[in-house]
Order: C-alpha cells, then sequence, then structure tokens
C-alpha cells in the first residue's frame, strides 16, 4: 500500500493526468468531486475499502450522502473552507468505522480544472474491533445460539463503569491535566492531527504549551478563583490551533481531581452545518409559554428541537415511578414509518447508573454510532488511574447502548435531560438513521429549548398542584374547624350530611374511612368494615413504627387478600394519627383498566453472554400490549404529605378528645358517688321527716280529742289538718320521679282523703273532682296544697249551722291557655259582712287567711269569693 513516501514523492499532484484505468489501478483510494461535493468520480480502490459500488454513488453528495460519517467540521468544514479560498490543499488522518475499522491517511486537493477537486484515502491499518463491534457479534452469536444466554438481574446492568469508558468520540480531543502542576496525565489517542504530535509526547506537557496563552491565562484564573468547583458548570471558550489557526470549541472541567479539557474542531461557518438561531429558540420559548397543557408542550419541544437541530426523529420520554419509560411526544420525518410515540419502555433500557448521569451531566450527542472511540491513553504510573468522564461531553458512550441504538435502527442520536427541581422527569431524545452532526452552538440551543420546556413542565404541575393543594387545604381546614367543636372525632370526619365535608372531598378518593380501635365508619364506595379492620391489622403489623404513612396504586400486590377489593380499594392512602397506630385515617380509589404498549416484552430478563458476561441489548422493538388490570390512579407525592400533616393535626384533637372523655369520665364517676351518698341521706331524712310530721299529726289529733273546749279542740284541729298537708305534699314529693314536676290532682286527692278522716262524718260531705296528668311545679303544688287545706277545713267546719250537715265540693283543673284553677265550694249559710278579719276562716284569729294570702303571694295567684251565692259560698283560685 501506498504510505506516507508516496504523498512525499507526489503521487497524487498527478491524479488529473491520469485516465480512468490508471485511477483505478492505483493502491489508494480516490475520490473526484465537485464544489458541492457530489461524486464525479469513485476508483475500484475507494469501492473495495468502503464497499459502495461506484455506479451507486456517483452524482451524489459525498459528505452528507454517501458517507455522512464525514460530514464534521474536521472533514467536511476543510473542504469546504479551502474551496472558498480557490485553494484546497490539506491532510490529515482519519478513521472509517468499517469492519474492520480502517485507519486512513485523507488528502485533499483542487483539480486542474476548475470547481472540480480530489480526495484520496490512504489505508494506514486496520485496527481491532472496537468494543461495541465486540459487543455486537456476541450478541448477534447469543441470537444464533439463544440457550447459551442467562438472564440477570439489573444490578449487573448497573454495576458498568459508564462513566469511566476508556475513551472519547473522535470527533474531539480531550486533555487530563494535573490540577496543580498542570501538566498532561491522560489524553486522547487522536490528538496528533490538533497537535502534530502523538500522544507519547504530549504526556507530561506543560498546559501553556500546548494552548493559547489567553486560554491557558483563563484556566488558571479559573482554578484560582473556584470557577471550576462545579464541574455542571464548565469553562468555554472558542480558541485557534495548529498553523492553519483552525477554530476549536474549548470545554473545561474540574473533576475527581483531574482537569479535563476537550477540543472540538468548529466549522468557519456553522451555517454550512445546519446551525440553528437564537431567533428559533426565541419562537420556540414563546410557543411553549403558550401551551395550555403538558401534552402540547411536549409536541412543541419535539417539533422545535427537531427544526433545530435536523434529526430526523424527535420523542419527549417521560419516565414513571418505576423508572419505565413512555414516548408521550414524537416528531419525525415523514420517510421514516416506524413510530414510537405512546410506546413504554422498561427501566432495563435506561438503568440506575445512566439515569444517574444524565441527571449529572444533561446532555449527550452521538454523531456516529460506528464511529472507533479515541482512547484515553494515561500518563505516569502515579497517575495511571481510570479517568473519570462523567461530565465530559465528548465522553464514548456505553459498547451495550450503541449496540442497542443499532438494533433500533439508530446511528446519530442525542439525549437532553428534562429537569424538574433537580429530579430527573424524562429525556428528549434525537435520532438519525444515519451519522449526524450538530454544531455546539446549536447543540446549546436545543439544550435551552429542553430546559423552556421542563421549566414550563413545571409551571403546569405547579399550577396545577397549587389548584388541587388549594382545594385540599380548604377542605383539610373545614374538617378541623369541625374537629375543634366535636366530642367525636371519627363523626366528624366521616359525616356528610347536608353539604358538610368529609375525608372523602379529599385527594380525589372515591371512598374513606376512619379506623379508630374496633370501630370502623366509611364514606363513599369501600370495602366492607370488616375488611377495613383486617387492612388496619395489617398495616400495624407491616409498617415500622416510626412509618406513618402508607401509599400505593396496587394493594393486592402488597397484600393479597385486597384482590377481592380492586373496584373499591386498588389504591390505598393511609395515615396513623397515633404512635400507637390506634387511629387511622384510609382513603380509596378504584381499579383503572389500561391498554399498555410496550416496544417489546417487559418481562424478558436482560441476558449477558455466558462466557464474558457482557450485557446484551434486547433486539426486538415490536409491540407488545398489556391489558393491565388492578392497579388505580396513582398518588400524587403532595398527597402523602398532606395526609400526613393532617393525621397529625387530628392527632392533636384525639389526644384532647381523650383527655377530655378522661377528665369527664372521672367527674361522672364522683359525681354518681356523691349523688348514691346523698340519694342514701335524702332518703334516711325523707323517711324521718315521714315519721315525724305523722307523729306530731297524731299527737294533735289524739290531744284534739282528749280537749273539752271547744276552742282548743278547733285550734288542734287545724294544725292538725296543716301539718297533713305539709306531709302529704311531702310524700308526694318523695314518691315522684321528676321533683320539680308534681301531679296536682293525686296530690289533693289524697290530702283530702287525710282531712276527711280527722272529721267526723267528713268522708260523706267532701266531693273531690281533679283533672288527671294535671302538671304542676312543685312549689305551686305546696301552695295549692296549702291553700285548699285551709279552705277545706273551714268549709267542713264553718260552713253549715252548728248541727246542720252539707255537701263540700273540691274541683282543679286546667286553664285555656296554661296554668290551673283550684275551687272550693258548699251550699251553708254563706260568708258574713267583715268575713275576711274573723276568725271563723280558721279559727286561730284569721291565722288561716294569712296563711292563703301569704301562699297566693308566693305562686302570684289570685283568689275570687262568691260569699252570697244562696245558699253557699264559693272560693276560686286561679294560678
Amino acid at each position: 500500500m501506498t504510505g506516507t513516501d508516496d504523498w512525499a514523492n507526489g503521487v497524487d499532484a498527478n491524479l488529473d493526468d491520469l485516465s480512468k484505468e490508471q485511477l483505478n489501478a492505483l493502491p489508494y483510494g480516490v475520490i473526484g468531486v465537485d464544489t458541492e461535493g457530489r461524486v464525479t468520480f469513485y476508483n475500484a480502490t475507494e469501492s473495495r475499502l468502503s464497499g459502495r459500488a461506484p455506479d451507486r454513488v456517483t452524482g451524489r453528495d459525498f459528505f452528507r450522502d454517501v458517507a455522512p460519517c464525514t460530514h464534521l467540521p474536521s472533514f467536511h468544514g476543510r473542504f469546504l473552507d479551502g474551496v472558498r479560498r480557490g485553494q484546497l490543499a490539506t491532510e490529515f488522518t482519519f478513521v472509517f468505522g468499517f469492519d474492520p475499522p480502517i485507519r486512513v491517511r485523507v488528502a485533499m486537493r483542487s483539480a486542474h480544472v476548475p470547481g472540480r477537486y480530489w480526495i484520496t484515502v490512504h489505508p494506514i491499518g486496520a485496527l481491532a474491533p472496537s468494543t461495541q463491534r465486540l459487543v455486537s457479534q456476541a450478541a448477534e452469536e447469543v441470537v444464533e445460539r439463544r440457550s447459551r444466554a442467562e438472564p440477570i438481574g439489573p444490578d449487573v446492568c448497573e454495576r458498568e463503569p459508564i462513566h469511566q469508558p476508556g475513551a472519547v468520540q473522535p470527533h474531539a480531543v480531550m486533555l487530563a491535566f494535573h490540577p496543580v502542576a498542570l501538566t498532561v496525565d491522560a489524553c486522547s489517542d487522536n490528538v496528533a492531527d490538533t497537535f502534530g504530535r502523538g500522544p507519547d509526547k504530549l504526556l507530561g506537557e506543560l498546559l501553556e504549551r500546548l494552548l493559547p496563552a489567553e486560554a491557558a491565562a483563563a484556566l488558571r484564573t479559573a482554578l484560582t478563583n473556584g470557577t471550576l468547583a462545579d464541574p455542571a458548570r464548565p469553562l468555554r471558550r472558542d480558541i485557534r490551533l495548529g498553523a492553519e489557526g483552525r477554530p476549536f470549541a474549548m470545554t473545561a472541567h474540574l473533576h475527581d481531581d483531574r482537569l479535563i479539557v476537550e477540543l472540538e474542531p468548529l466549522p468557519d461557518r456553522p451555517e454550512d452545518f445546519g446551525a440553528a438561531s437564537p431567533f428559533q429558540v426565541t419562537d420556540a420559548v414563546r410557543e411553549l409559554r403558550a401551551a395550555p397543557t403538558l401534552a402540547r408542550a411536549a409536541i412543541v419541544c419535539a417539533d422545535e428541537i427537531r427544526a433545530m437541530t435536523g434529526f430526523e426523529r424527535i420523542l419527549v420520554y417521560r419516565f414513571d415511578a418505576d423508572w419505565n419509560g413512555e414516548a408521550i411526544a414524537e416528531s419525525r420525518v415523514e420517510s421514516w414509518d416506524d413510530t414510537l410515540l405512546g410506546l413504554r419502555f422498561p427501566a432495563s433500557d435506561i438503568p440506575a447508573q445512566a439515569r444517574a448521569l444524565y441527571t449529572r451531566a444533561p446532555a449527550r450527542w452521538v454523531v456516529d454510532r460506528d464511529a472507533v472511540p479515541a482512547a484515553v491513553l494515561s500518563g505516569p504510573p502515579t497517575r495511571n488511574t481510570a479517568v473519570d468522564l462523567t461530565y465530559a461531553a465528548s465522553r464514548a458512550l456505553s459498547p451495550v447502548h450503541l449496540e442497542y441504538q443499532r438494533n433500533l435502527g439508530v446511528n446519530g442520536s442525542m439525549s437532553a435531560s428534562i429537569l424538574v427541581e433537580g429530579a430527573l422527569w424524562g429525556l428528549v431524545i434525537g435520532h438519525h438513521r444515519r451519522p449526524h452532526y450538530v454544531t455546539p452552538e446549536t447543540r446549546a440551543l436545543a439544550g435551552l429549548v429542553a430546559e423552556a420546556f421542563a421549566l414550563r413542565l413545571h409551571e403546569l404541575a405547579s399550577l396545577e398542584a397549587v389548584r388541587e393543594q388549594g382545594a385540599a387545604l380548604a377542605t383539610q381546614n373545614m374538617l378541623l374547624e369541625r374537629l375543634a367543636g366535636a366530642d367525636d372525632f371519627v363523626a366528624a370526619l366521616t359525616s356528610s350530611e347536608g353539604k358538610a365535608a368529609s375525608l372523602l372531598d379529599l385527594f380525589g378518593a372515591t371512598g374513606a374511612a376512619v379506623v379508630s380501635g374496633d370501630r370502623v365508619a366509611c364514606v363513599g364506595v369501600t370495602p366492607s368494615g370488616e375488611g377495613l379492620a383486617e387492612l388496619a391489622s395489617w398495616l400495624r403489623a407491616t409498617l415500622p413504627s416510626d412509618q406513618r404513612v402508607f401509599a400505593t396504586d396496587d394493594l393486592s400486590a402488597h397484600h393479597a387478600p385486597a384482590s377481592a377489593w380492586r373496584e373499591s380499594a386498588s389504591g390505598v392512602l393511609a395515615a396513623f394519627v397515633d404512635a400507637a397506630q390506634q387511629h387511622l385515617l384510609v382513603w380509596l380509589r378504584p381499579e383503572v383498566t389500561a391498554t399498555v404498549v410496550w416496544g417489546g416484552d417487559p418481562r424478558k430478563s436482560v441476558l449477558a453472554d455466558p462466557s464474558t458476561r457482557v450485557v446484551l441489548p434486547r433486539r426486538s422493538f415490536e409491540r407488545w400490549v398489556e391489558e393491565r388490570r388492578g392497579r388505580a390512579e396513582p398518588w400524587a407525592p403532595w398527597q402523602l404529605g398532606a395526609a400526613r400533616a393532617l393525621a397529625a393535626a387530628i392527632e392533636g384533637v384525639v389526644l384532647r378528645q381523650g383527655r377530655k372523655i378522661a377528665e369527664l369520665s372521672a367527674k361522672s364517676e364522683e359525681l354518681s358517688r356523691a349523688l348514691e351518698a346523698k340519694d342514701i341521706l335524702a332518703r334516711e331524712i325523707d323517711h324521718r321527716v315521714k315519721n315525724s310530721l305523722q307523729i306530731v299529726a297524731g299527737v294533735m289529733l289524739m290531744q284534739a280529742r282528749g280537749v273539752s273546749d271547744p276552742v282548743a279542740r278547733a285550734a288542734f284541729e287545724d294544725t292538725y289538718a296543716r301539718v297533713m298537708s305539709v306531709a302529704r305534699v311531702h310524700d308526694t314529693l318523695h314518691r315522684a320521679e321528676d321533683i320539680e314536676s308534681v301531679d296536682l290532682g293525686a296530690t289533693l286527692n289524697r290530702l283530702c282523703d287525710d282531712l276527711a278522716s280527722g272529721m267526723t262524718g267528713a268522708e260523706r260531705r267532701l266531693a273531690v273532682a281533679t283533672e288527671p296528668g294535671l302538671m304542676v311545679p312543685s312549689r305551686v303544688a305546696v301552695a295549692l296544697s296549702l291553700i285548699a287545706t285551709e279552705l277545706v277545713t273551714n268549709a267542713l267546719k264553718y260552713a253549715y249551722r252548728p248541727g246542720e250537715e252539707g255537701p263540700v265540693e273540691v274541683s282543679i283543673r286546667g286553664r285555656h291557655g296554661g296554668g290551673v284553677e283550684l275551687r272550693v265550694c258548699d251550699a251553708g249559710r254563706g260568708l258574713a259582712p267583715g268575713w275576711e278579719s274573723k276568725p271563723a276562716l280558721g279559727a286561730s284569729g284569721g291565722l288561716g287567711m294569712r296563711v292563703i294570702q301569704a301562699m297566693l303571694g308566693r305562686i302570684g295567684a289570685e283568689m275570687a269569693v262568691e260569699g252570697d251565692r244562696n245558699p253557699g259560698a264559693c272560693f276560686t283560685v286561679r294560678a
């Protein structure tokens, strides 16, 4: 093969003088192109190297169509620069990702014919298969011998050191400096084209001898003042290097005790590579701000980023709680029939350590999946440790990931993290079926659109959360206000009478319950009380003592008996009120049946080669439909916090009510004991008073019978009557269940019986008529009883002339409009003038009348007297 000597001897300089046959006979590749890069000639050697027939490539754009891996500033950009200068003459090395990869020296120069140019490709030598190619071959072998594949757990995938791939993508150059000495500790093996020296000459070299003075000074200053403290915020500068003064984008960050400097060639004219403009970002942000929903914002994001970057497909990919992903928006060219919109992908497709990288380093761009990475070579043994490329933009990707891309039919790709409050929400993913270069400026602008989408997403979610949380807070406040005045917190939380709020009005639940000890109160659609009590027992036995909240959207996956409750309780949010776990708040949601479409069967295990343990990416992305049952709408994180806060607030109410109940119980018990003692004492006193009154009355009656003087006998009889009146009322009050309300009719009946028994012949003369059930206050009963005693006694004794006997009528009835009326009437001689002051009404000098007047005043009653009815008199008392 022609080597460096051939070039030096000017073999390529005679291409214009050679015939087609002679060009085809050359031992190196020769490609003729015009100003636009369209192929005008493709010799036999190049055809053999690339595997492309000349007639299949002639007339096509060599850089963008035939070999898109060359559409880079370091290849196509050099061509365009030379064409514009009017003199193309450049040389460099390049690696084609053939099988096996081939390192070549490329020369480009102007032909004699205006508007025609020559590109020669001189093979330097084949390279060993790249790591990703070895992975691909292993996968193909396992497909052929599927029985050899072994299922592995996700932890095997997660142990892959993707942050230390040991290589960078070949379109960039990487230098790792000691952070103090600022000498090269490690570098990529493709440094020769940039610095004119190989890695062995660069290791140990000082920073100032490799970079322009201004760039070196900026790096030293940044190291000194702490500007590089955050590796996610690198120092960026555009610089020029080499004799040709070629432009490079320099990116530097400090990480893992190394200063990492990345150098990427820049095009002289970014528009040659479809560079986006800031105006596109402005328009995209305006569209995003106007998007009313997440779905619309995701579509805008996908459309705008595809327009800016030129990828054939852009996806907005969202993670769920289990880290499965779903393509919720897609923008793609019409020629790409395969759609990924709506498909879900298992968490193993993007394992944990990859998600962690996406959180720390949000952007990743792959120009050419099949490009051979530039290995990172380390320096002296004392620093011969793997370079951590977590934050390196040009970090080579995991071979497993690249093989995954190959199986998906994707070559060039991009991914930008969607971070919401620092947490990985999803990704913006770009796919291209061929190699695809995007300028650094466009990448930055696309990243801004992804950031704007994340902000709008957060804004929409925040607005919705504010609305939902505001409504929940208002409901909680109403519940707490009701609890403040309630003696029964369970009833206060579950009662939904009228428009009163209850637990059911929180968190979008369709059922709710309070379990307090053995008591279960439900509202809405719930399992049976026994089932909820059993659920509470299971939670008490399952949850740690310091965990008061439990939430799931698939209860039966945790608690098998709950499979019978799917229609009412597939989703459960439970919060214990107290540390003793005696009181539990429960919210419930039913199952939501759904059809989930996966990009491949998610049940299949991740496979590894049994001999190498190399993880093998899955090869099938065919639609796989899953009918999902038993799952409810998931609970939002804020709802768990709100439930915890409500339970804590209720805990104070429960403790207060518990203390109040305990205090009231103690007081009630104390009062019961006091009342019991008082009742015993009262009964003893009643017994003694009754006996005493009966004794006094009996003595009065005996004295009256033993006295011969009529006046004295009358006095004794009057006193007897009055004592018996008091005794009768006392006996009535003692027998009454309610001492505040006395049956007046029954009292007067017994009183008249007692009065008649004390006078000879009175039983046949006295007629009593009472209205049954006439209830009056005890003070009214006492007063009317004494009044009746005076009036009845007087009528029996004095209404008739001595020796005459006549009737005495006593009646008591209720008055219309309230009150009572007592009447005592006789048919005797009537009342003499001035009767009020004479001793006839009570033989003791008018004492009887004074008693009557006193009792009338006590109860506010009036007495009317008919003294000359002819015959007789009638006394009417209205109270």
